[in-house]
């Protein structure tokens, strides 16, 4: 809560509502990487807004997780610039390798594949958000080496 309460006076008394977004990142972090309706009404209720508020804001947003995710987010680009280099091989290899769908996460637990809008870095394409790491001109070889890392937990999760 004392994080809650710091973020909220960052605005004006009344302008509550404009803490929504690092809000939502908080309620999310804490609540196991996804916000279920629960933990969206809670923020709505600490905010004093209605929850459609809260779920139009968490439902437009790619960042935001509406349900659980694996301890490793492979969300790729899917926007023109990365398409344009090969981002459907990509995803497409990603679905084989781990043997899930975009929107699923693997048995284990271990990955989610989620394909997103762009993340502004079209001269690295195609790539893909890890937490708050890009991975940058990804190839087969390096989503191997990628999901190679992530199973030796030699990548610290964002």
């Amino acid at each position: 809560m004392a994080e809650f309460n710091r973020l909220v006076a960052r605005y004006p008394e009344g302008k509550q509502k404009s803490a929504l977004l690092p809000a939502l990142h908080l309620a999310q972090d804490t609540f196991g990487g996804w916000l279920s309706s629960e933990t969206m009404d809670y923020v709505a209720s600490l905010l004093h807004i209605e929850p459609i508020e809260v779920y139009e804001v968490a439902t437009f947003y790619s960042m935001y997780n509406l349900k659980p995710v694996g301890k490793y987010l492979f969300e790729v680009c899917h926007t023109g610039p990365c398409m344009l280099n090969g981002s459907d091989n990509i995803i497409d290899y990603i679905k084989e390798k781990l043997g899930i769908k975009v929107g699923e996460t693997t048995a284990d637990g271990m990955f989610t594949l989620k394909t997103v809008e762009c993340l502004g870095a079209c001269g690295y394409a195609p790539m893909m958000q890890m937490g708050k790491t890009y991975r940058e001109h990804l190839t087969k070889e390096k989503v191997d080496a990628i999901i190679a890392e992530c199973r030796n937990n030699a990548v610290v999760k964002n």
